[in-house]
């Protein structure tokens, strides 16, 4: 007879560490950790955000004794006279300057952006990635190394001052991020509808307009809020740009000019309640919009990925 054959194991490189294989309990234990790991530094994100907004808003209700005695403590009084007052020394009139910079500076930037960015992602041609990286360098380029010649330049074109001088330099401002962002997102939309459209006879423009423009539409929100925060709570631009060149000319500062402004007229009589209700006043626009697109802006943010 013959002897049983004995399994033999292969041999283990000499170094060589064992592989422990991993239970799915131990898995489930890490996922749990590293769980209530991030939700807690998140839960004390949102409390470094909300606590000084709460903050502000409770201030605007305060006096000014309230307001250095206890910094969360609840206002003895509520009323809204204090922001009838800031209204009433200025604030009203650079809310109106920002809205009305805004409503042309905003969709200018979308169109603009959008098209050159269009052009850059879906036809090839000569230079078009040296457009592309001139783009992209303006976003590097420090704003502050261009505000003397800009200011000479809008100054030739007698712009100083002037609404369409402080819209045209918000539109240049915010071109590269917006080309940047747009890029991508144009460079994922299927080809197929693309070439389906030239194929149906259809012009650059309208297919621009009436096929891509509204399949990328996520995208256009999401720069859209981008170019709202950021040309609403600009201020070395309008500090340089928005200044009244003689006694006559009317002053058309911004909003983040005119809490500047809302503070020195205080002077040595101090009434913060009314600083606090202005910049209570500006900041809520912008949390409005911004909760309003919430959704939009993490889909565009996302789709690029996704996709």
């Amino acid at each position: 007879m013959s002897a049983p054959i004995k399994e033999t194991t292969p041999a283990r490189p000499e170094g060589a560490v064992a592989k422990v294989p991993v239970r799915a309990g131990d898995r489930r234990g890490e996922g749990v950790v590293l769980n209530v790991f991030s939700h807690g530094f998140l839960a004390l994100w949102a409390l470094l955000i909300v606590l000084p907004l709460l903050w502000l808003v409770l201030s605007a209700f305060k006096s000014d004794a309230q307001i250095g005695g206890s910094a969360f403590g609840w206002p003895e009084h509520w009323s809204l006279g204090v922001f009838s007052r800031a209204w009433g020394k200025g604030i009203g009139d650079y809310f109106l300057n920002t809205v009305i910079v805004l409503v042309f500076s905003v969709p200018l930037t979308m169109l603009f952006g959008s098209m050159a960015a269009y052009v850059l992602a879906r036809y090839r041609f000569w230079g078009n990635r040296l457009l592309y990286y001139f783009f992209v360098a303006g976003a590097m380029f420090p704003v502050f190394l261009a505000l003397v010649p800009l200011f000479f330049m809008v100054k030739r074109l007698d712009m100083l001052n002037t609404y369409q001088g402080l819209i045209l330099v918000y539109v240049a401002y915010s071109m590269p991020f917006t080309v940047f962002f747009m890029h991508a997102f144009f460079r994922t939309l299927p080809t197929a509808v693309f070439e389906a459209a030239v194929l149906d006879g259809a012009s650059h423009t309208r297919t621009f307009f009436q096929v891509m423009l509204p399949m990328a539409k996520p995208g256009l929100i999401s720069v859209g809020i981008f170019n709202t925060l950021g040309q609403w709570n600009q201020f070395i631009l309008p500090t340089v740009l928005m200044q009244p060149q003689s006694g006559s000319d009317p002053e058309r500062y911004v909003l983040t000019q005119g809490l500047i402004q809302l503070q020195q007229q205080q002077g040595y009589a101090s009434d913060l309640p009314v600083l606090f209700a202005g910049v209570t006043i500006a900041m809520i626009p912008m949390l409005v919009v911004y909760l309003s697109f919430q959704r939009q802006v993490q889909a565009g943010l996302t789709s690029a990925t996704l996709k």
